[in-house]
């Protein structure tokens, strides 16, 4: 990509992460922990790396606002209609994840 000027760059990233808001939100059966799981990463990472951007840029957006951008809807409407418990091989794998993490981080 070293021929795209910045600000294409900018609007193309910037493009890339709205499609993937909305295919996350096609894919509401993939829960968070599975992201988690599968990637290290989740709608309320995405959520918190927003607000931190915000911040970085002397903007103002609070995690709820944030997650609300993310999820397309307040975070607890989301969660109600969304989001089953978690099943114990689903916190199984979290736990195995984060050991595995710890483990490498620590090597």
């Amino acid at each position: 990509m070293q021929h795209i000027d910045d600000a294409t760059r900018t609007e193309m990233e910037a493009a890339a992460f709205r499609r993937l808001l909305r295919h996350l939100d096609d894919n509401k059966d993939v829960q968070n922990i599975d992201l988690m799981i599968l990637a290290d990463f989740c709608r309320n990472c995405l959520s918190k790396w927003l607000m931190a951007e915000a911040e970085a840029r002397g903007e103002s957006l609070d995690y709820e606002a944030a997650r609300e951008y993310v999820y397309g809807m307040p975070y607890a409407e989301w969660k109600a209609r969304y989001q089953p418990e978690a099943t114990p091989e689903q916190l199984a794998a979290l736990e195995a994840r984060q050991a595995a993490k710890q483990n490498r981080d620590s090597d």
